[in-house]
């Protein structure tokens, strides 16, 4: 929890959360809550989620089990891998993008659009690379 948060900080300047607690057990249950989907994945050759707080798992419609064994590149549909993929590219070099939107996939089949997406490079303060992680919202 504290890399997710202190990269963000790290990467954009900016607080991932309006409160951001010292204490790991609370940050961990205010990211858990947070009213915006949090995701991260690791630096695995096809990177696998290994965290989704309640929202996201809420819009994938999966299990915390379920979602920390999908590999992140198909959350996206077929069609939009591509962009994905270069939209990852683009943070891994500038180490944070935002303003992001696009199609994902949920578990079911459905599909919904994401936006005011930022998606960040995970960095420890030594700046040894953790994988990428995101923060959207689902558009209504």
């Amino acid at each position: 929890m504290r890399l997710i948060a202190d990269s963000y900080r790290r990467m954009t300047g900016k607080p991932l959360l309006d409160e951001l607690p010292s204490n790991i057990a609370a940050l961990r249950a205010a990211m858990w809550n947070a009213p915006r989907a949090i995701v991260a994945h690791g630096t695995e050759v096809d990177p696998v989620f290994f965290y989704g707080n309640r929202l996201a798992l809420q819009l994938f419609e999966m299990s915390f089990d379920e979602f920390a064994r999908l590999p992140s590149r198909l959350s996206a549909e077929p069609l939009a891998q591509e962009a994905r993929e270069k939209l990852l590219a683009r943070v891994a070099q500038q180490g944070y993008v935002d303003g992001y939107s696009g199609m994902r996939i949920a578990g079911s089949g459905r599909r919904f659009m994401i936006t005011d997406c930022t998606v960040w490079n995970l960095a420890d303060e030594q700046g040894g690379y953790h994988g990428q992680a995101a923060v959207f919202v689902a558009a209504p």
